[in-house]
């Protein structure tokens, strides 16, 4: 890693990179616009950064074929057939036969996490690399992944995210938290509205179900909040305060939440979810994680535990 720093201050030399954070946060939501990916979480720390997406298939089966080459434009130059098309010029029968399978290809790609990362480490490293004049590898390994399955999975991950630098002791307060989603939420909210740039909250489910997170803005700001004040104190006694309405509705205890805070990432490996969501989602996948089985089983049985000893959820 030319032992640099990623992009905060390096303590051995007294070079700042914190204005790479700013190329992070930039490029991901630059390139949210061009993929058929949803974003609903993410922070940018000082040597990693932290991402929750959303395939949105349905969007990108939607797109026409000039609206797959010209997001795909956006990203490399192309073919010959598609750089053509995109100047109007006429393609034969066996040559626009080509530029659809090719721009099939195009679609599966826009839609895949996998190069969304591709395409957001690639730039960052060759920034970073013009800018201490060198060559070579930036990040030190692949991205890890992890599968969220239901909500409960879903929201755990989320204020994971969005709760990093008050866990790391960054930021005192959610809106002083720089270079997350969780900040631009709430600056929106105080007006009334939901950052275009993010996947929206879409209130609790319902049918007919609106395309967004499966929660009220208000309840998840107020868990973020009540959360926040836990990790800033760093208590982990008895919990006195109200215990926000949206732990009830998902169903999961007030200290397993906080002990989730602080240990999601290491908690869990590659599925996250109800056992047996995890049962099928590995029977789809054709793999054996029984440790993955095994996580979400432990996990569901000390819920179920600690319901028996706390029926009111909360001391």
């Amino acid at each position: 890693m030319r032992r640099a720093f990623l992009y905060g201050r390096d303590e051995h030399t007294g070079r700042c990179f914190e204005h790479r954070k700013q190329w992070i946060e930039d490029r991901l939501l630059e390139l949210a616009e061009v993929f058929a990916l949803d974003i609903c979480a993410y922070a940018v720390m000082s040597n990693h950064y932290h991402v929750v997406l959303h395939i949105n298939a349905a969007r990108a089966e939607a797109w026409t074929l000039r609206e797959v080459v010209d997001r795909w434009h956006q990203l490399c130059k192309g073919s010959p057939f598609s750089q053509r098309f995109t100047r109007n010029e006429a393609l034969n029968a066996a040559e626009l036969a080509r530029l659809e399978e090719v721009a099939a290809e195009w679609r599966e790609r826009l839609m895949d996490i996998s190069w969304f990362m591709r395409m957001l480490n690639e730039s960052i490293a060759r920034q970073a690399n013009r800018e201490d004049g060198c060559t070579g590898r930036f990040w030190e390994s692949r991205f890890k992944s992890q599968a969220l399955l239901d909500e409960r999975a879903l929201a755990a991950c989320m204020a994971y995210v969005d709760l990093n630098p008050i866990r790391a002791k960054m930021a005192d307060t959610p809106e002083t938290s720089d270079h997350t989603s969780i900040q631009w939420r709430i600056w929106a909210a105080r007006d009334g509205k939901q950052p275009h740039q993010l996947f929206p909250f879409a209130g609790s489910p319902r049918e007919p179900m609106p395309v967004g997170l499966p929660f009220q803005l208000q309840d998840y700001l107020e868990l973020i909040d009540w959360s926040g004040h836990y990790l800033r104190e760093d208590k982990r006694g008895a919990i006195n305060e109200q215990v926000p309405p949206i732990l009830d509705r998902l169903q999961i205890d007030p200290r397993h939440w906080l002990y989730l805070n602080r240990n999601f990432e290491s908690r869990f490996k590659c599925l996250v979810g109800a056992a047996h969501l995890v049962r099928n989602a590995c029977q789809r996948l054709g793999k054996r994680w029984a440790q993955e089985i095994r996580d979400s089983e432990r996990y569901e049985n000390n819920l179920n535990r600690l319901e028996k000893l706390n029926p009111m959820r909360f001391q």
